[in-house]
C-alpha cells in the first residue's frame, strides 16, 4: 500500500480513463467531478479553449479546498482548424472517422495543476497528431459497433481496437491521447515539490 501524498493530490474529472492514467503515478488521490461550462467563447481556438476548461475545472475544486493539488484537463480534435467533440451518436461517430480516413487530425489536451493553499497555477496545452489509415465504411462501422467510443472525442480509444484505425501516431505521450499527458504531469507536480517516486 502506498502512503498518502503530501499535500493531498485531487483530479476534477470523474473520467474513468484519466483516473486510470492517474493511477500509473500514483493511487493516492481523490476524484471530484468538477462544475464548469464547457460551452466554447466566441472566436476561441482550441488551444485556448482546453487551456481556459482545464483551469477552470482545476479551480472549481480547488475553491473549496483549505489545501491540496488539483489537477485538471481537458481535449479536443481539430481537424480542418474545426474544433471536433465527443460524437455521442453513432452517427455522428461515423461521420467523424469517415472525415478523418487518410487524414491527420490534431489533439489538444490541456492540463492544469493549482495549488488550493497557495492559488499559483501551472498550465499547460500538450499537442498529439495522429494520422488515420484509409478506412472502409465496413471498418468504420465495425470499430464502431465494437469498442462504442462515442464519449471519446475523435470516435476512438486510443487504448484499445482504436490504434488498429491508424498509419502513424505522433507526440510527445501517448497517455495525452488518453485523457491525462503524465509526462508533463509528473514535471507539474515535480515543481510542487512532489515526487511520486519517493
Amino acid at each position: 500500500m502506498r502512503e498518502a501524498l503530501s499535500p493531498p493530490l485531487y483530479l476534477a474529472s470523474t473520467s474513468v480513463y484519466r483516473q486510470q492514467l492517474l493511477s500509473k503515478l500514483t493511487t493516492a488521490f481523490t476524484a471530484v467531478k468538477p462544475e464548469v461550462d464547457e460551452t466554447p467563447l466566441p472566436a476561441e481556438t482550441a488551444s485556448q479553449l482546453v487551456h481556459r476548461l482545464a483551469l477552470a475545472k482545476a479551480n472549481s475544486i480547488a475553491s473549496t479546498l483549505q489545501c491540496g493539488l488539483v489537477i485538471g484537463s481537458d481535449q479536443v480534435a481539430v481537424f480542418a482548424n474545426e474544433i471536433i467533440g465527443k460524437p455521442h451518436t453513432t452517427e455522428n461517430a461515423v461521420k467523424q472517422l469517415t472525415r478523418f480516413s487518410g487524414h491527420t487530425v490534431t489533439f489538444l489536451t490541456g492540463l492544469a495543476l493549482v495549488n488550493a493553499e497557495t492559488g499559483s497555477a501551472q498550465v499547460v496545452v500538450e499537442p498529439f497528431d495522429v494520422t488515420f489509415r484509409h478506412l472502409s465504411a465496413a471498418e468504420i462501422d465495425a470499430y464502431i459497433a465494437k469498442e462504442q467510443p462515442l464519449d471519446c472525442a475523435g470516435s476512438f480509444k486510443s487504448e484499445g481496437l482504436g490504434i488498429t484505425l491508424f498509419s502513424s501516431l505522433n507526440g510527445n505521450d501517448p497517455n495525452s491521447l488518453i485523457g491525462l499527458p503524465l509526462i508533463r504531469l509528473n514535471a507539474l507536480l515535480l515543481n510542487e515539490g512532489v515526487n511520486v517516486l519517493l
